[in-house]
Formats: structure tokens, C-alpha cells, sequence
């Protein structure tokens, strides 16, 4: 079972999600286990200041790095440890993909630091975790939908959390480049807006060759539009 902790200064980000849907359904049948962690536990002094001014002047505050210290040694988390991995959310941080939610959902535990404000002393980064990691090239207010992110694309993928684990193989990103094909419904016919002629016939062989070729254009069309 994947163990899965996040250390945030806003943990009452993640009480309704943590509840809500498929990723609900799976901590509450033990397929995944997520730990919040109030980083401001591990505050300095008797105000638990956990940021502060960046040296060499400049806007903002820098969370510092002794609380996260302290809170990845209270959970017993070291760099480099074998089967686990310690990722902090970063604009600058490695791109995440299906594929690194792929090897990411195989770890035994995985630690989670939101960034948050200005950004995070570097200390962080060159000396206590693994990897940085963003979900896009965009900036939020903090870690924490990030984190969100990662949280919902690690636990579906752990066995007997879909209804259909086939499902993973057909969706979009399974494969690195490929998006999905076009999917449909009842009712069959909708403000004379209609399902194509091929899905309704049950001739499965046309309907695989329609959703390869589907997956091709759709997949080109993606590939044009983020080139531009």
C-alpha cells in the first residue's frame, strides 16, 4: 500500500477532496494512505514562525528550512532512501507526467512539501529531498493543488481502485504523446445531434480500426496545437 504524507501550512486544503469520489473510496478501503502534516507543528519559537525575508532583500517571504527539517525527520523520511521519495512542489521543479505518476505509484511512501509564498530556501532542495516537481508551466498561489494533483493520479492507478484496471490502458497519456478517442452515450439521437454510424453497428473489429484512427487524430491535433 502506497503511504503517502503532506507536509503544508494549509492542511484544511485537503479535508473535502481527500473525501470526495473514487480517491475517497480508495483510503477508506486501504488501497492508499495520505497523512496531512501542519508544517507550522515545527515552527520556530513560541509564534511557530515558519517563514521569514529573503536574504539579499527582495518581495515576499521564503519559508525556511529548519521546520521542514524537522518535520521530515519526525516522519522518519531521508533522502535517497530506497522505495520512498521526498518531492517538493516547485515552478521550477520536473514536469509531471503519466509516466512519473507511473513509477511514483509504486513506491512504498512518498512525501509531499507544498511550497508556498515567495518560494522555499534552496537549502531545501540541494540538501533534503529527492526531486522538485510542477504540474504545469504556470504559477499557483502554493503547493497544495499541485499536490492535490499528484495525490489523485497516484492513487487511481493502485491495484483495485478502478472498477476496470483495462480502463488504464486505453486512456489518455498510457501511452507518452497519445490522447484518448472520442467517447458516447444515450441517448443515440439529441437536438438531432447524432452518434456515429460505426458504434452502432457491434461490428467490434470497425470499431477498434475507428478508435485507432480516432486516437491518431486526436492525438496529432494535440501535438499541433502545443507546437504553436
Amino acid at each position: 500500500m502506497l503511504q503517502i504524507d503532506v507536509i503544508t501550512l494549509f492542511p484544511d486544503f485537503f479535508e473535502s477532496p481527500l473525501r470526495q469520489s473514487i480517491i475517497g473510496k480508495a483510503l477508506n478501503k486501504d488501497k492508499a494512505k495520505v497523512d496531512v502534516h501542519d508544517l507550522r507543528q515545527f515552527g520556530l519559537g513560541k509564534h511557530q514562525i515558519t517563514d521569514d525575508r529573503p536574504y539579499g532583500g527582495g518581495p515576499g517571504m521564503v519559508m525556511l528550512v529548519e521546520p521542514i527539517d524537522l518535520a521530515l525527520q519526525s516522519l522518519n523520511y531521508q533522502r535517497g532512501k530506497s522505495g520512498e521519495l521526498i518531492a517538493l512542489t516547485s515552478a521550477k521543479g520536473k514536469l509531471f507526467s503519466q509516466d512519473t505518476a507511473g513509477e511514483w505509484s509504486k513506491l512504498k511512501r512518498l512525501c509531499l512539501i507544498c511550497g508556498h509564498y515567495e518560494g522555499v530556501d534552496e537549502r531545501v532542495a540541494e540538501h533534503l529531498i529527492d526531486t522538485e516537481i510542477r504540474i504545469g508551466d504556470y504559477v499557483l498561489t502554493g503547493g497544495e493543488p499541485a499536490s492535490l494533483v499528484i495525490l489523485d493520479s497516484l492513487i487511481r492507478l493502485q491495484p483495485e481502485v478502478l472498477g476496470n484496471q483495462d480502463s488504464l490502458q486505453d486512456e489518455s497519456h498510457a501511452v507518452p504523446g497519445q490522447l484518448s478517442y472520442p467517447q458516447y452515450s444515450r441517448p443515440e439521437v439529441y437536438r438531432d445531434w447524432t452518434i456515429p454510424e460505426v458504434l452502432k453497428g457491434g461490428h467490434h473489429q470497425e470499431i477498434a480500426k475507428w478508435r485507432q484512427q480516432k486516437t491518431k487524430q486526436v492525438s496529432q491535433k494535440d501535438n499541433l496545437n502545443s507546437s504553436k
